[in-house]
């Protein structure tokens, strides 16, 4: 872990004092856990308010679905759906805000309209203009694993060293982000769990993460609710796998994680400070 710290707005994350957790809503209508239950406005914005009443740390904004299958929107339907949210959540709070998107386009409209970190699940790979627009607009960038895209990335899941080569492939990325003037403080990774993984690779990042510390990032972790997790529970129900995600978070922080992206702030606000003060001594 790095000793970095990272100011956004009036917060300071201090990596490796405690979990901080970013709050996902999607403001899409076929998000894989809660598709539609915030696609309008009004309903987005009361979903922010519980969030950040719950404990969240940032807001993770996306308009369009990463799912396993899911299709790709258009950059002006991306901004409908998300710059409404942004901007009046910016008038009402200092909450720092994560827009969760691939096209470059769209994180520059984002940070403009007043969010601070981009969320970028292809690991700046799918844009090749989203590292040099991170880089002129001076914020965080998070770089996540993947192969292959949403539609096909399901197939792409063989490995012959699992961890190394996600290693290789972050490494590679932060380089570019460096060298496209991105502020190494300003990186964070994310090893991609449920993009090009199966159910025993999940695992396995889970149980070696803190291998992904050698690359001196905060770690970006997003076990909420997924398929791995359904799988082990037997429960097809994404939003009924609460306690599932909440015994994988707290096994996410035991190896080092150092942001947790989740659903159910509420409930992971209790597993975190419970593991904070088991792991973090």
């Amino acid at each position: 872990m790095t000793n970095d710290e990272l100011i956004i707005r009036d917060r300071t994350f201090v990596w490796g004092k405690r979990t901080y957790l970013m709050a996902v809503l999607n403001v899409t209508p076929d998000s894989f856990s809660d598709g539609g239950d915030f696609y309008n406005l009004n309903a987005a914005l009361s979903q922010a308010k519980y969030l950040v009443e719950s404990g969240a740390d940032i807001l993770d904004i996306g308009g369009e679905s990463t799912r396993p299958g899911s299709q790709k929107v258009s950059v002006e339907e991306e901004l409908n759906r998300i710059l409404p949210v942004i901007e009046v959540i910016r008038k009402d709070s200092t909450i720092p805000i994560s827009v969760d998107t691939t096209k470059a386009e769209v994180a520059k409209a984002a940070i403009l309209a007043g969010a601070d970190i981009v969320n970028d699940i292809s690991g700046a790979t799918f844009d090749s203009k989203m590292l040099p627009t991170v880089a002129q607009l001076g914020v965080p960038i998070v770089l996540m694993h993947i192969r292959g895209t949403p539609q096909n990335m399901q197939s792409l899941t063989d490995y012959q060293d699992l961890i190394e080569e996600i290693s290789q492939f972050l490494k590679q990325q932060i380089n570019a982000a460096i060298t496209s003037g991105v502020e190494p403080n300003k990186i964070i990774i994310d090893p991609g769990i449920g993009f090009a993984k199966n159910y025993q690779q999940n695992l396995e990042i889970i149980r070696r993460l803190s291998e992904f510390s050698a690359l001196n990032c905060p770690i970006l972790v997003g076990v909420s609710r997924k398929s791995f997790i359904g799988y082990i529970l037997n429960q097809p129900d994404a939003k009924q796998r609460v306690w599932g995600t909440g015994a994988a978070c707290c096994a996410a922080i035991a190896n080092s994680a150092d942001i947790l992206r989740v659903h159910d702030v509420k409930e992971m606000r209790d597993v975190s400070l419970v593991a904070d003060a088991i792991w973090r001594v």
